[in-house]
């Protein structure tokens, strides 16, 4: 009997390793989502100034796309089809 109760031990281990990392990396996954969400709606700008926070949302998306259009030229550069 002793045989089978050291057969379990790696698998219980496993399955206790396995649900921390789930939960540890569902934690940050949902903090990264909420950085993200509160840099893009500007809720660090100045709430009173309507002007500001728009402008704030304004350029964090412009400069979201202008990073994502640098990505896709640095692509079609490396990759010979421009």
């Amino acid at each position: 009997m002793p045989e089978q109760n050291d057969n379990r031990r790696p698998d219980t281990e496993s399955r206790r390793i396995l649900e921390r990392i789930e939960r540890e990396t569902a934690v940050h996954g949902n903090a990264i989502v909420g950085r993200a969400k509160r840099h893009f709606s500007a809720q660090d700008a100045d709430a009173a100034d309507p002007i500001e926070v728009w402008g704030t949302r304004i350029g964090r998306l412009l400069g979201l796309l202008v990073l994502i259009a640098m990505f896709i030229w640095l692509i079609v550069s490396i990759s010979g089809k421009g």
